[in-house]
Parts: structure tokens; sequence; C-alpha cells
């Protein structure tokens, strides 16, 4: 059972030339508790009035001058394609009549002169129709609402847990807490400028967090060692990149693929010197060039137990000599260009 005081707040429009017309459906409507109507002799305005008014209900003569019923029922199906119950009333009563304004977008008919209870009966059943729509409306947008907030709510969960999973594999050989978020800052900067799309270096922001996650089964003789590796424990230590894309691998999420990507081949050179697979140029994805840029210049500029920090200036004359050898020529340039950007986000998150 409908709430009667919400189908009397309804919201109706009158369409109609004739000021007597439009004098006899208000009276009608004001009889039968209905009060938020509005009404206008004027086809043309009928459009604005109701995108103004948000109308529950239309009320439309055909035959007007200037603009017709059928032109009026157009416009409003243009402007909102959740178009409210449209109820014709017009003296044209033939067949033809009926069909056209039923097939532009009427919900019902009514011949004038018409029939007062009968009028009144289909104005609340078109207006029970259009609550009840609206109410499904309202209550898919809620539901729509409650989703979203909820898969929101899991992905930054999801991202919180990949990022102290990163941070827990720096802080095993690194004293710094700020060190992944730099570079995965630094390398989201980069990949935009790179050409990524917004969506693709925000992954990479997220993803790039987890490049050494492997680091955590390297056993601590060799990764907290003081001094030089020999070759044996080198070789140990590189084994990290093959734990961390065990680590990432095997999921449906293009999140975790990307970070294994990037486990995979941030250390690799652009001369084919790097490691694990020797890749060269441009056979290294571009996330793993990406972040070895970042990677090594936040390296550089970060003091370490076992070095000072480098100057700006030193890291870049670096990462220069290195262009074509260690590094992408192409990023190089790139993040000298936006390295105003990259000194904002060090000073943001200095140690």
């Amino acid at each position: 059972m409908f709430d009667d005081s919400k189908i009397k707040e309804a919201k109706i429009l009158i369409v109609d030339d004739q000021p007597a017309n439009v004098t006899l459906i208000e009276k009608i409507l004001d009889i039968d508790g209905y009060h938020n109507v509005i009404s206008t002799t004027d086809p043309t305005q009928a459009e604005a009035i109701y995108v103004e008014q948000s109308s529950d209900l239309v009320l439309l003569d055909l035959n007007m001058p200037v603009m017709d019923g059928y032109q009026v029922l157009a416009k409003i199906r243009e402007v909102d394609p959740d178009y409210p119950p449209i109820i014709v009333l017009t003296a044209q009563s033939d067949r033809e009549s009926r069909i056209k304004a039923l097939d532009i977008g009427a919900r019902d008919f009514l011949a004038k002169p018409f029939d007062r209870v009968e009028l009144m009966t289909r104005i609340r059943n078109m207006l029970e129709v259009r609550i009840m729509a609206k109410a499904v409306k309202n209550q898919n947008k809620i539901l729509d609402s409650m989703v979203k907030e909820r898969t929101q709510e899991l992905n930054n969960t999801r991202l919180e847990v990949i990022r102290r999973l990163g941070r827990a594999a720096e802080y095993r050989d690194d004293l710094t807490g700020f060190h992944i978020i730099r570079m995965s800052r630094y390398s989201q900067l980069l990949a935009l400028a790179a050409g990524m799309s917004e969506d693709e270096a925000e992954n990479v922001l997220n993803a790039s967090p987890m490049h050494d996650i492997g680091k955590i089964g390297i056993p601590d003789n060799v990764l907290l060692k003081a001094g030089k590796l020999d070759a044996e424990e080198w070789e140990l230590m590189k084994t990290h990149v093959d734990i961390g894309v065990e680590i990432l691998s095997g999921s449906d999420s293009v999140l975790m693929n990307m970070a294994a990507e990037i486990a995979q081949n941030h250390h690799e050179k652009w001369d084919g010197s790097g490691y694990p697979c020797g890749l060269k140029g441009e056979a290294i994805p571009l996330t793993g060039r990406v972040v070895a840029v970042a990677d090594v210049f936040d390296a550089l500029t970060t003091a370490r137990p076992y070095k000072k920090a480098w100057k700006v200036e030193d890291a870049i004359d670096f990462m220069e000599e290195q262009k074509g050898q260690h590094f992408d020529p192409k990023l190089v340039e790139l993040f000298i260009e936006i390295l105003p950007e990259i000194l904002k986000i060090r000073e943001q998150y200095a140690e």
C-alpha cells in the first residue's frame, strides 16, 4: 500500500495551450489534494519547466501551435531517457494519434472530454508506478554505492598489505622507512613521462614497493654483510629476484602481475649486463626500466650505514654516464626533465 501523502506530494506538469483546460485540470487536482502542480500554455517552455521541476507526471495536450504534443514528448525524451509517466489528454482520439503518442513515449492516453474519476484514477496509477520506479532506482543507487565503498575498502586494504610487505623487505637491510615511498612515487612520475596512462602509472606506484620482496628469503649473513660480497654470496644475493617472482606470480590481479614483472626485471641493464636473464634494451619491460632509474637515484641520494648520501648533481651525473649501459637513455632524459617534481617528493618524504 502506497503512502498517500507521497502520492499527493508528486510534481505534476500540465502542458495545454488552452487556459480554460489548464484551469479545469488544476482545480480537479487541487480538490483531490495535489498541490505541487505547475502549468504552462506555451509548449515551447515545457522542456525547461520539466527539467527545473523534475516532474513526476506530465499531463499533455497534443494539438498545440508552434510545438505540438509529439514534439514536446520528443524533447522530454531527449533531456531525460528516464522520462516520467506522460498522460496525453486530447480531443484527437483516433487510433493513429494514440499509437503515435504511445510510440513516442506517452504512457497513457485519455480522450477529451474526460471523466473526472477516470482521470484521477489514471493519475494515481501512473504516480504509483513512478514512485515505485524511483524507489527501486534509489535503492539500486544505495546498493551500488555500498558495493563501490566496499570494493574501495578492499582495494585500500590490499594496497596497504602490498606497501607493508614492501617495507618489511626493505627493513631487513635498510634503515629507512621512506625509500619505497620515494622510489615508488618517482616511478609513477617517470611512468607518466614515458607515456603510460594514469591507471598504468598508478599501478606502477602500487606495484613497485614489492620490487625487492624476495630479500626476505636471503640469509642475514649475506643480506646484512658489512663488507663486499664474494662471488658465491653475490650469486645467492641475486636469487632474491627469483624468490620475489615466485612470491608474486600466479595471481589474476593486474597489479600483482605488474609487481612480479618489476621484481623480475628491475636489475636488468640496458646493455644486457644485468640479471637474472641478461635482457637488453627494449626487451626489458618498460616497468622494469622505469623502476631501475627511480630505485638507483634514491639509493644514491640516501645515506646508509656504509655510505654517505650523494649530492643530487653527482647522482644525475652518474646516471648520465650510465645512459645506454645501466639505464634506458630516453628514461634518463625524461627523469632529468621531471627532476623538479622528483625533488619535491624527495623533500616531502625526507628521512
